[in-house]
């Protein structure tokens, strides 16, 4: 690197002595800003990759130094690579269990000009990893997989609303149970009875919400014969969901029924 410095300082000050020609003091004003750039620039900047699950990761590992290398939102799980048993020729990796960063050391004398592994992440993608072996600085390496953002988005989208279909079968369910319901206010009180046919049907509680209703309704057989409860018997067409604990009613047997529908208010 230092080679390219003094050229470009020494050529650059050449061309800015030739003062009668504006065209080589530009040039040699341009030559000597690069190689201020150069003196002062750092010798490899921090490498950020992206990658796919199986792909290839092409990188520069540092010839004298550590090459540390990071996932994005991920951590190392394991490495494999071979060993070729002369200690000239083999790469040393360490998995820094704290963060799940690698990283990566070459002796000296290391005769190849690259590396290469295979790496499997916590989140179970794999990478193959190809490193360039170059410069005498410390290295950074991070990469970041596409498909992560995509499941982090997925994980923090907001819930699908549910249907008045399945807020029904949810509202049953909490009514069967007798529990507390958000957003919905629970009133507990026996109004007078009906009669269908013989059956004696009262209701007893009550779940009213914005857009749902739900009711409990005791129902009791007061005729001499046994009784097949069915949707139609107990709740109107427009019902949502209808569930009833007992269908077959023996006579003076007594049954609950629960039905929902949408709220007309």
């Amino acid at each position: 690197m230092s080679v390219y410095v003094i050229g470009c300082a020494a050529t650059g000050t050449a061309f800015l002595s030739r003062i009668q020609c504006h065209v080589s003091r530009g040039l040699g004003a341009g030559l000597i800003a690069a190689a201020v750039f150069l003196a002062a620039g750092p010798a490899w900047a921090d490498q950020t990759l992206m990658a796919s699950d199986s792909s290839q990761v092409d990188c520069t590992a540092s010839a004298k130094d550590l090459t540390r290398i990071s996932l994005v939102e991920d951590e190392f799980a394991s490495v494999s690579k071979i060993s070729t048993g002369n200690p000239t020729d083999d790469f040393s990796v360490v998995n820094e269990p704290v963060r799940g960063d690698i990283y990566l050391s070459v002796p000296d004398g290391f005769t190849k000009p690259a590396l290469s592994f295979f790496a499997t992440s916590k989140r179970g993608y794999v990478y193959k990893f190809v490193c360039r072996i170059s410069g005498d600085q410390a290295a950074q390496v991070f990469v970041s997989n596409p498909a992560i953002a995509n499941e982090r988005a997925a994980e923090n989208a907001p819930a699908e609303r549910p249907g008045p279909q399945d807020a029904a079968i949810d509202l049953v369910q909490a009514m069967y149970s007798n529990g507390v319901v958000d957003g919905y206010e629970m009133r507990q009180r026996a109004l007078r009875p009906v009669y269908v046919g013989t059956l004696k049907v009262q209701m007893i509680a009550e779940y009213r919400g914005a857009e749902l209703n739900g009711k409990v309704l005791r129902i009791e057989n007061k005729g001499p014969a046994d009784v097949e409860l069915t949707e139609a018997t107990v709740a109107p067409a427009s019902a949502l969901a209808v569930s009833i604990a007992e269908r077959k009613l023996a006579p003076g047997r007594v049954t609950t029924a629960y039905l929902v529908s949408r709220n007309t208010r």
